[in-house]
């Protein structure tokens, strides 16, 4: 038997790492002579919002949600760099919210630990400016003056919405930001597309998600982002579910998702109040939540 109670081969004890069994009294003597390392495991995430929703018949489309990546060397968002892996402690409870898509509003934010992704902003309504979000709202159709898309949020994660056409009878709105472009401006009578989204392979499939919404004009409509951006006057019109995409028109945005990979070799606790599953990709797990609040811990 090695000192510290641990009974079995001896421990190594060091300040980057301790194996063992201790007792309360054991960790504070180790604490003191800095030698004490609580256990940690590097979490890689993508974060996306809830995206914006279109408004009335000539508004302008809903941007998507925020999109935030930190996975291998993907693009985050607006043209961002990869974000840093979150380094956790294990045993500790971290929050997971997942955004809704907003109906005749921005879309909801979505967090995990410390990163949040901003909902996507709403389309403009008629002769009103796009709303700022993740990715900011098409501005709305004016036959006056014309209006501008909604900005996108700080820090990037997201593009900004495209502007509105001032044209008389023949104005049109924009299109909503995506997460990999600007949304399209409104033109003579054709409204503005929307915004692509990104693809990752966070999960081990590449998937496209986080497209904003295109916007309706007097003679035709805009096409959707890619990565769920609802068309105008088209199909779907809404954000398809699970991937922050705009809404178009009367449309709500669709829903945002959480993401977070990890090393095997750990367990992941999910609370109450959150929709999950866990799948393994080689030598990670993937945990995907779709939908609610609550924490997880490892």
């Amino acid at each position: 038997m090695s000192k510290y109670g641990y009974t079995g081969s001896v421990p190594s004890q060091s300040s980057g790492n301790n194996t063992g069994v201790f007792s309360t009294t054991d960790i504070d003597k180790l604490l003191k002579a800095g030698q004490w390392t609580l256990q940690t495991l590097d979490t890689e995430y993508l974060v996306i919002a809830g995206g914006g929703s279109g408004i009335a018949d000539y508004g302008g489309g809903g941007g998507a949600g925020g999109y935030r990546n930190s996975y291998a060397s993907e693009t985050t968002g607006g043209g961002g760099s990869t974000e840093t892996i979150l380094t956790l402690n294990k045993g500790t409870n971290y929050t997971v919210t997942v955004g809704a898509g907003g109906s005749s509003s921005s879309g909801s934010d979505s967090v995990f630990a410390t990163i949040t992704s901003t909902g996507g902003g709403r389309g403009g309504s008629i002769a009103a400016n796009g709303f700022s979000g993740g990715s900011g709202g098409g501005g709305g159709y004016d036959n006056a003056s014309g209006t501008s898309g909604g900005a996108a949020a700080s820090p990037t994660q997201g593009f900004a919405g495209g502007n509105g056409h001032n044209a008389g009878v023949n104005g049109a709105s924009g299109g909503g930001g995506g997460a990999g472009a600007v949304g399209g401006n409104g033109s003579y009578a054709i409204g503005g597309n929307g915004g692509n989204g990104l693809s990752s392979s966070i999960t081990g499939s590449a998937v496209t998600r986080g497209g904003g919404a295109s916007a309706k004009g007097n003679t035709s409509s805009g096409t959707g982002g890619t990565g769920g951006g609802g068309t105008a006057n088209g199909s779907p019109e809404a954000g398809v579910v699970n991937t922050g995409g705009g809404g178009a028109r009367v449309s709500a945005g669709g829903s945002g998702v959480v993401i977070v990979r990890y090393s095997n070799a750990h367990t992941i606790t999910v609370g109450a109040g959150l929709t999950s599953s866990t799948a393994t990709d080689g030598s990670d797990k993937v945990t995907t939540f779709t939908a609610g609040t609550g924490t997880i811990s490892f």
